[in-house]
């Protein structure tokens, strides 16, 4: 077991990040994910449960957060009316079907082939929250079809392999098919339940041969108590500054963050 002195100071920065993991849930839509898994692999790597499947937990870790976080958003935004409803359902049976190959392949892989694949899905996340513009389009309406069809399980799967709760992909998404921004983060809230759901079953039964204390398969239940209750106080405070303001400028600040975040995990990549 961890010494008290690394280990409060750590239960200290879990408390903060999960406090701007919360409010980024409700202003951005992006389920906190893209900020707790590097901050999971960092807080384990220090406690010195560095393995193999370390990513594995950070991704479980993550995930078993955002079921909480993402339904406090979801509940916050509907009372103001802006879940598109119609979008969540037809996009939700094949973003489900992608979480649950994306958590079959994620028990299977390295912790550094899923450090290589966050680091370059971050990035390219990063360069568009940084860069992107709002009035890009490819469409007046969501798509049905085929594109919905292949669109919504790879939202769903690629969600999976980095651990978080689909507004990364989801928001874009929305976006370039017209959808306004509040509503599309409004509804990205809701993909990040159906995508976390079964992704955490899953990520329980996983065989992980070395884990930090509290740990259940891929989920280590300490982190997540420690997060989940400062996001359950902080991501209706990010719903609540979504409405009242227009986050483009903090979206693209954040975009630079997450480069920055995304190039620090390759570097490990890269010099492991």
């Amino acid at each position: 077991m961890p010494e008290l002195s690394v280990l409060l100071p750590l239960i200290a920065l879990l408390m903060v990040i999960g406090a701007f993991a919360g409010v980024l849930a409700g202003l951005l839509g992006v389920g906190g994910g893209i900020v707790l898994v590097p901050a999971f692999f960092y807080a384990f790597s220090a406690l010195g449960y560095d393995s193999p499947q370390l990513m594995q937990i950070c991704l479980g870790t993550s995930l078993a957060t955002i079921i909480v976080t993402s339904l406090r958003s979801l509940n916050s935004h509907n009372k103001k009316g802006a879940v598109e409803w119609d979008i969540l359902r037809g996009w939700g049976v094949g973003i489900v079907i992608g979480a649950i190959i994306g958590v079959v392949v994620a028990t299977q892989l390295r912790s550094i082939v899923l450090q290589a694949l966050f680091g370059g899905l971050g990035m390219l996340i990063g360069l568009y929250m940084a860069f992107g513009r709002s009035d890009w389009r490819l469409g007046e309406t969501m798509p049905k079809g085929g594109f919905r069809a292949i669109g919504s399980p790879v939202i769903g799967f690629l969600s999976v392999l980095m651990g978080i709760g689909g507004g990364s992909f989801g928001v874009p998404t929305m976006t370039l098919f017209g959808v306004p921004i509040h509503r599309a983060v409004a509804t990205a809230s809701g993909y990040g339940v159906i995508i976390a759901a079964p992704s955490v079953i899953g990520f329980l039964f996983a065989d992980i041969d070395v884990a930090p204390p509290l740990t259940v398969g891929a989920v280590n239940f300490g982190a997540f108590g420690v997060v989940v209750c400062m996001t359950l106080i902080t991501a209706p405070w990010g719903a609540a500054i979504a409405h009242r303001m227009d986050p483009k400028p903090l979206k693209r600040v954040f975009g630079f963050f997450l480069i920055l975040v995304a190039l620090n995990m390759l570097r490990k990549v890269i010099f492991a």
